[in-house]
């Protein structure tokens, strides 16, 4: 392993230099303030680029932007995907987003022509991020993270800099007054103006700041064993009812609507979803009674009720007990919070 000195001022256009003109191989980990980078190189050239903090949130935003031009990359198979990687016991260079990309393609999800195309994507967002570091500790790890897993991509590191570069220029460059040189490779291998200082980068996607979904204990559904699921959704509130329905935009699902609890029983009988989320505190009639209600109903005893609630004491959970829910979602939740307990439910 080579290691560099450690918290020294970075210059990365420079460090991307050496990678490319010793063609290095293994993985370029710069552990800085806000978690670590890490660039797998193979002879000089790119194969993935991720960090260490919330590389799964990155992942899923981009599967479900590929989802329009790839119909199989549905909410179940994105769930699928964290269930099985996100949580897996590998150590950090193992690169288990990478790994998950491999399996959307052996499991024939994913195109390989789009893999490659989500890999680079995916590289250049992390690279505009690594060019923005101006301290941290660099090493290079002589580790084969491509141990029985194919070669989905190689990037030449000089163009795809290139390319991150003239964006953050775009992005950033419209208010200053002097713009920073291009950093061009020469024919040693040196980036020109390596050196300079570029402009702060944005961070990489980071998720709303809603607590980490936590991994379901039993299966997930298969994504073939049905078309479309209706989901039925109670709650007073349009706003809740309106983000559950945008997290469920998806041609697997179809969303009920529910404001009005009173209402509710008869619309629930007249259209038999395939599970109900259920607002615990409403007007007139609390989740609990109406749970209680549909529980007696001879097409209910089975089908999964979720109750919502920001409260998930004992008493709570006595009562849910009681009236037979099936489980809890808690406020706030985040759209894979939203998934995983569905199909969870539904498996």
């Amino acid at each position: 392993m080579t290691t560099y000195r450690p918290s020294q001022i970075l210059h990365p256009l420079s460090l991307l230099a050496q990678m490319s003109s010793r063609q290095a191989t293994g993985c370029l980990k710069v552990t800085a303030e806000q978690g670590a980078w890490l660039l797998y190189l193979e002879r000089g050239k790119l194969t993935y680029a991720t960090t260490s903090f919330q590389p799964f949130d990155r992942l899923d935003l981009y599967l479900r932007r590929f989802s329009g031009q790839v119909p199989t990359l549905i909410s179940a198979v994105r769930v699928q995907v964290r269930l099985l990687f996100e949580k897996a016991d590998l150590p950090t260079d193992a690169c288990p987003d990478y790994r998950a990309i491999c399996w959307l393609v052996e499991q024939q999800h994913l195109p390989s022509d789009q893999a490659v195309a989500l890999i680079e994507t995916l590289s250049k967002e992390v690279l505009e991020g690594f060019l923005g570091i101006r301290e941290g500790t660099p090493e290079l790890l002589e580790t084969d993270f491509l141990l029985g897993l194919p070669r989905l991509g190689q990037f030449s590191l000089r163009p795809m800099v290139e390319d991150c570069y003239n964006r953050l220029k775009q992005r950033q460059g419209n208010g200053s007054s002097a713009q920073p040189s291009s950093p061009m490779l020469q024919r040693n291998g040196d980036y020109r103006n390596a050196t300079t200082t570029l402009p702060t980068a944005p961070a990489p996607y980071t998720a709303p700041d809603t607590p980490a979904p936590s991994r379901p204990d039993s299966g997930i559904l298969k994504p073939s064993s049905k078309s479309t699921y209706t989901i039925a959704c109670i709650d007073d509130s349009p706003t809740v009812l309106r983000a559950i329905n945008d997290f469920l935009d998806d041609k697997m699902f179809s969303v009920l609507m529910i404001s009005d609890p009173v209402k509710a029983l008869m619309q629930v009988i007249r259209n038999k979803p395939d599970l109900i989320l259920l607002d615990v505190t409403m007007p007139n009639l609390d989740g609990y009674e109406l749970c209680s209600l549909l529980r007696r109903h001879s097409d209910f005893k089975h089908v999964p009720i979720i109750m919502v609630t920001s409260n998930t004491g004992f008493i709570d959970r006595a009562k849910a007990k009681l009236v037979r829910a099936s489980g809890y979602l808690t406020k706030p939740f985040n759209q894979s919070d939203l998934l995983k307990i569905i199909f969870k439910h539904l498996s």
